[in-house]
This record gives structure tokens, C-alpha cells and sequence, in this order.
């Protein structure tokens, strides 16, 4: 049984939407869009929100309009997906990584309410949450002012949100920006509040394997109306809603989402409720069978996620098993399967820029290097979910 790793779940729906679009002349800046936005707020429950032509388009807007600039500090987590790290960069700022809580992988908040408070209190102990490189104002990448500490930009990775009301507490003391990246958080709750309505900003991501899609695009959410201009404004080259034609007020980029993904994205949030329970469901059948596997660790849930958003499957292998050779056996029986993720710090150019080394963050680490993401998507049946779980254990 050949099984994919992600599969999007499209109906004829969709299809009729998209086609629908094709056979009017606004495949940009039209009506779809405006309406998925709309739609889009009501389902998160703040007033605004801006479609985007990727979530890390969107994670850029957010850092651009926390006032991030060169040589500023924004907190953020090692284990995630290194476009949340990355933006940060765009705008020549630097990433503070803070290591993570071991059961829920996202950042820690106590760890990031201590890095909080070195940092905005200067000496020595400021310097140790700097990157390598930068510690003691050496080297070719050291800050070229004072540095400024603006934000805090947490991820909630898989779908589990981070412990946001400690992380806000810290910003709020602080007078700190807080950024979620909720790329892969859609539906999900932390103590009964929905991801996404914590920070000043968040972002959603709807890349095909996302658990809704509308093939590439993001979406930003905020309560702050000039934010949310300013958005509008960034996502179409500068141009403000005021200016003439091919008037541009400020420096921006093509981040605009199109009238097809928009429509896509209509149809999908729709069945939003749907597609989190399908994939709900799946996640029951994976736990309820690898539950009974020796040397494999189901994911965790904390108890502050009062609705988990299942973007993959996750579990965890002893100390022990050779992941490498596990995932080639899987491959060879029709069973794909990934490492998630590498942590950031140690992707290439993060040594090379920062001077990064193993040993940096031990617990993002010893976690990356435990983690397995299984094949999982809402279109899964249980006979491909069984298939897989027979064919982990005999290759264990």
C-alpha cells in the first residue's frame, strides 16, 4: 500500500470555486479575497485580518510592523520551521533563541522571561543569550548600535499552542511586541481561547499540507486597525489606500494572496470544523494503536490545549533506535516519514553567520533528534493508518 505523506482534502467544491474565478476578470485585488478576509476575522473573533501570499510573508509584515530594524533582538524558538527565525533577519534584526519546554516543544516561558530580564538589564548576563558571534560586540556580524530588545515571536509548533499567558505577562512588563506564529496552529486553544487572539499579530499558513489550504498563502490577525492598514499597504508594494495609481507611499512588496487561493481558502474555511475533526480522528487511530509499541512516545498534549490542531503527527523514539535506518526501512516498505524539524541554530547558515555549534540548546536538540512525523492527513483511512503502524512495528 503506497501512502503519502500529506495529501490535501479537496472536493468538487473547491474545484467549482477556483473555476468560477477563471471565468471572471479579477484573478487579483477582487472580490475573493476581501471576502475570505472578512470570513477569516469572524472564525478568529478580532476585527481584522489580511490575506498574504505565504505565512512567512506574513511573519514579515508582523516584524516590520513591531518597529524590528537592524541590530534589534527578538526572542524566539530553535525548534520551528527557519522561516520564523529568517524573517527576523529580513529586516537585519537578530534572533535570540530561547530552548523549549520538553513535552510541549514549544519555547519555554520561564527561560524566555529570564532571557527577557538579562537582556533588558545590560552585563554580563545579557550576553549570554546573544548569539556566538555577537557575544562581546566581536565579530563580523556584531550589532552596529546598543542592542534593542522589541520582541517576543512564539511558534506553536504542531499544532499545540505555547503557554501564551505567561509569555504575554513577560511582554506586558516589558513593553514587548508578541508575535504568534500560528503557521500551524489553525482551530487550536490555549485555556479555552483560540490561538491566534494572544499577541498583537499572528500568522496562518496554508500550505497544501496545512489543515486547510489554499495551495500558497497566509493570513494575518490583529485587533490594531492601523496595523492592519499598514498590512495592506506592505502586502501591495507601499501603496496606501489613498494613493493614486501607481502612487507607492512607502516601500512594500508583492506579498498580495491571488482571487484563486482566496477562493480556495473560502471553501476550505467553510469545512474548517470538518477537516480538524478528520484529522482529530486520525490522530485517535495512530495513538490508539502506537500506544501499545514499546520504544515509541505518543505526542503530548498539555492540559492548558483545550483543542489540539493536529497539523502532523509527531511521535518520539527511545534513545536507542536508529532513526535513519528506521525511515529507510519505512521508505522501502511504501511508508514515508520525516525528521521534524532540524533545529534552526544548526542549519547551515545559522553556524556559518552565527557561529552556532551542537551543544547550544540540549533540549531542542535531544528532541530533533527523537522526533519522526508519520504520514498523516484528513483524507487518511484507517486501513492506510493500520498499515503504517504494522509496518513500524515489524521494522522496529
Amino acid at each position: 500500500m503506497q501512502i503519502p505523506m500529506s495529501c490535501p482534502d479537496i472536493t468538487q467544491a473547491e474545484v467549482d470555486a477556483v473555476l468560477q474565478v477563471l471565468r471572471t476578470p479579477y484573478l487579483s485585488i477582487g472580490p475573493r479575497i476581501v471576502e475570505f478576509e472578512k470570513r477569516f476575522a469572524e472564525y478568529i473573533g478580532l476585527p481584522e485580518a489580511v490575506g498574504v501570499s505565504s505565512g512567512t510573508a506574513g511573519l514579515h509584515l508582523c516584524v516590520i510592523a513591531a518597529g524590528v530594524g537592524p541590530a534589534d533582538l527578538v526572542i524566539t524558538t530553535p525548534f520551528s520551521f527557519v522561516a520564523s527565525a529568517n524573517v527576523i533577519l529580513y529586516e537585519r534584526a537578530i534572533p535570540v533563541f530561547v530552548d523549549i519546554d520538553p513535552q510541549t516543544l514549544n519555547i519555554d516561558p520561564s527561560l524566555a522571561a529570564e532571557a527577557v530580564r538579562d537582556i533588558t538589564s545590560g552585563g554580563r548576563r545579557a550576553d549570554h543569550w546573544l548569539p556566538p558571534r555577537l557575544r562581546g560586540g566581536q565579530g563580523a556580524v556584531a550589532p552596529a548600535k546598543p542592542a534593542r530588545l522589541k520582541a517576543i515571536l512564539p511558534v506553536h509548533a504542531f499544532g499545540q499552542p505555547a503557554q501564551m499567558d505567561a509569555i504575554c505577562a513577560t511582554a506586558q512588563h516589558y513593553n514587548l511586541r508578541v508575535i504568534e506564529d500560528a503557521c500551524e496552529a489553525i482551530g487550536a486553544e490555549y485555556k479555552g481561547r483560540k490561538a491566534g487572539t494572544w499577541g498583537d499579530a499572528a500568522v496562518f499558513a496554508f500550505y497544501p499540507n496545512k489543515q486547510m489550504t489554499t495551495g500558497e498563502g497566509g493570513m494575518i490577525v490583529t485587533s490594531n486597525p492601523e496595523w492592519a492598514n499598514l498590512f495592506r499597504s506592505l502586502r501591495n508594494q507601499g501603496r496606501d489606500v489613498h494613493d493614486a495609481w501607481l502612487q507607492h507611499s512607502r516601500l512594500g512588496y508583492n506579498y498580495r494572496m491571488d482571487e484563486l487561493s482566496a477562493a480556495l481558502g473560502l471553501c476550505q474555511l467553510q469545512r474548517i470544523e470538518e477537516l480538524l475533526a478528520k484529522r482529530a480522528q486520525v490522530a485517535l487511530w495512530y495513538n490508539q494503536r502506537l500506544n501499545r509499541i514499546p520504544g515509541i512516545q505518543t505526542p503530548f498534549l498539555a492540559p492548558s490545549t483545550t483543542k489540539m490542531s493536529w497539523f502532523v503527527y509527531v511521535i518520539r523514539l527511545e534513545p536507542g533506535i536508529d532513526r535513519t535506518r528506521l525511515m529507510e526501512e519505512l521508505e522501502k516498505r511504501g511508508v514515508p516519514s520525516r525528521p521534524y524539524f532540524t533545529p534552526i541554530h544548526l542549519q547551515p547558515f545559522y553556524r556559518e553567520q552565527f557561529g552556532y555549534k551542537e551543544g547550544d540548546f540540549p533540549i531542542t536538540e535531544a528532541v530533533a533528534r527523537s522526533t519522526l512525523a508519520l504520514p498523516f492527513s484528513s483524507v487518511m483511512t484507517e486501513e492506510q493508518v493500520e498499515s503504517v503502524c504494522r509496518t513500524l512495528q515489524r521494522v522496529l
